[in-house]
């Protein structure tokens, strides 16, 4: 069976936060567990559709992954420069890894940005224990930009890895 990625529908928000609050709870992401203030965050699709292009990922109709597609310059940017793009909040849900969701949402958000206009690059930033998200950006390009390597979290030692990919 053949994963589609496609703009996520309204219909199907409460479904991907809760697909992303997941995937970052189990794989013990938030600094601060469940009480952490990023899980509303991640629970809030609608608030990133008002300012980015979040896409699912289905397998047999169903949603089983989801990504933030921020454009360049736009207002969901954390680490971005003004040229690039930014790749936000990759989730898959447990049930359904290892299938090729993760890979295919990178890839569309790839393709986003190879047709925009004045795009030359994209930016993201994750975990260094989210090994096997390193492996498939690493496998479609990306690098490690360790001088862009950041802390979201002021007085927690708490750093996020960057990987860039000029385009």
């Amino acid at each position: 069976m053949d994963i589609e990625i496609r703009a996520a529908d309204p219909t199907e928000y409460a479904t991907i936060g809760e697909i992303t609050a997941q995937a970052y709870i189990l794989d013990d992401l938030l600094a601060f567990g469940e009480s952490d203030w990023y899980l509303g965050e991640l629970r809030d699709v609608a608030k990133r559709a008002a300012a980015a292009e979040v896409l699912v990922a289905l397998l047999g109709g169903e949603p089983i992954g989801t990504v933030t597609y921020v454009p360049a310059g736009g207002p969901m940017a954390e680490l971005a420069r003004p040229e690039e793009a930014e790749i936000r909040m990759l989730a898959v849900s447990r049930a359904a890894r290892g299938r090729g969701a993760g890979e295919a949402l990178v890839r569309a958000c790839v393709d986003r940005a190879k047709a925009a206009d004045g795009c030359t690059g994209m930016v993201l930033s994750t975990q260094p224990i989210m090994h096997a998200a390193h492996r498939v950006y690493e496998r479609l390009g990306f690098t490690r930009a360790p001088a862009r390597d950041w802390n979201p979290i002021e007085g927690v030692d708490f750093t996020l890895l960057t990987y860039e990919l000029t385009l």
